[in-house]
């Protein structure tokens, strides 16, 4: 893993291996809010978010599903931009002709959420801490108003509403995209038919609440971070490289690691019993991967989306229980097995509280060990269940 390009190339090749790329191309579109108002009670002026559509809208606009996306993804779900692309957006096993969330019969909608972490990428499009602020021509930094789960839903929305789309077919989103899906569920159940959460959870504990305090440290260790002030200067590069370090373990599982590099060095004739600089494999292969992740990267961004996560409860209400109550649609709890980062516990307390309370609601787990990326690389282990869920 040399590059960050051969090692993400391949992790996506392989979730498209069983099925044909959407038909494309596909095209990002942009969508423009001269206002947003926070749930904390602030402003943000010239709101634009990036988003995409696979499929066609029917007459009565009563066939859409919204895809939401994962802590460091976009809305690029499905299908190239070129026909050269090396691969396709992330769930493409899943999304397009034929397949589980079948292009033929339903309009899927993929959007970008407020505050994106891929700033530098130029297919995104989104409004966050590295946006001019109107009021002063300047980036916003950590000036930009803190956001939550429901922001980002509540932006989506009116993305759906300048579509003309007032039903929703249903959620589905994988990681913080399974967090959305529950939002949505619980801040507008009249408009959300069912819901699919991917490797998610209902609520973010005091566990992972600690573990994502520990994937922002190293950006605010890093001197160039200066208080989020480094735009136009040297970035936090160092810190963010570590921050994306940290993310990329931990969504995977021991098992995957001692199968993909073992206790192999980087280099065969570089002992590190023998110096400091000398790497094993894994550490080589976190570096370049990390590395190459934060030339897209925006350290600010990384902050904003970790303390989102950290604020989540379904509904935006005190407690997991009060936040399910409002959840009346049906749902599909697909958790990876062996998942380190969102375990299946989580998924399981879900299950209880939701059948306790007379909601309708499955569970399957992903069978792998490839840890969290089992939602994403292995999605395609659950497409029959997921078309008969949205069958129905």
């Amino acid at each position: 893993m040399q590059r960050w390009g051969m090692g993400i190339v391949a992790l996506l090749l392989a979730v498209a291996a069983e099925a044909v790329a959407y038909d494309g191309p596909v095209e990002k579109k942009v969508f423009t809010l001269p206002t947003y108002t926070t749930v904390g009670g602030q402003t943000i002026k010239q709101v634009r978010v990036g988003y995409e559509t696979y499929g066609t809208l029917a007459p009565t606009r009563d066939n859409v599903i919204l895809i939401t996306h994962f802590f460091s993804g976009t809305s690029h779900a499905a299908g190239r931009y070129r026909p050269t692309d090396p691969a396709p957006g992330y769930w493409d096993a899943i999304i397009g002709a034929g397949k589980p969330v079948d292009t033929d019969r339903f309009f899927v909608v993929s959007s970008d959420t407020l505050v994106n972490l891929n700033v530098k990428d130029p297919n995104t499009v989104t409004t966050g801490p590295a946006s001019i602020n109107p009021d002063t021509g300047r980036p916003y930094g950590m000036r930009f108003p803190i956001v939550t789960i429901r922001d980002f839903v509540n932006v989506q929305k009116a993305l759906l509403d300048a579509l003309g789309v007032r039903r929703l077919r249903a959620v589905m989103g994988a990681s913080m995209g399974a967090l959305q899906a529950f939002e949505w569920a619980a801040a507008y159940p009249e408009m959300v038919e069912r819901i699919v959460p991917v490797i998610g959870a209902a609520e973010v504990d005091a566990y992972t609440i600690g573990w994502l305090h520990l994937w922002g440290a190293p950006i605010r260790l890093d001197p160039r971070w200066n208080g989020g002030d480094y735009y136009g200067r040297d970035e936090p590069v160092d810190g963010l490289t570590l921050a994306l370090k940290l993310v990329t373990l931990h969504a995977r599982h021991w098992v995957w690691a001692d199968r993909t590099y073992g206790r192999r060095w980087a280099k065969p004739d570089r002992d590190p019993g023998k110096a400091w600089e000398h790497q094993f494999a894994i550490e080589a292969g976190l570096e370049s991967l990390a590395a190459a992740r934060a030339r897209v990267a925006d350290a600010n961004s990384f902050l904003y989306l970790v303390r989102a996560n950290q604020l989540f409860v379904t509904g935006h209400r005190s407690t997991l229980e009060e936040g399910l109550k409002r959840v009346k649609a049906p749902v599909l709890l697909l958790p990876a097995s062996s998942d380190l980062l969102l375990v299946p516990e989580h998924s399981r307390r879900v299950r209880a509280l939701l059948a306790a309370q007379g909601t309708p609601v499955e569970y399957i787990e992903i069978e792998g060990d490839g840890g969290h990326l089992d939602g994403i690389l292995a999605i395609a282990k659950v497409g029959d269940a997921i078309r008969r869920f949205l069958g129905r």
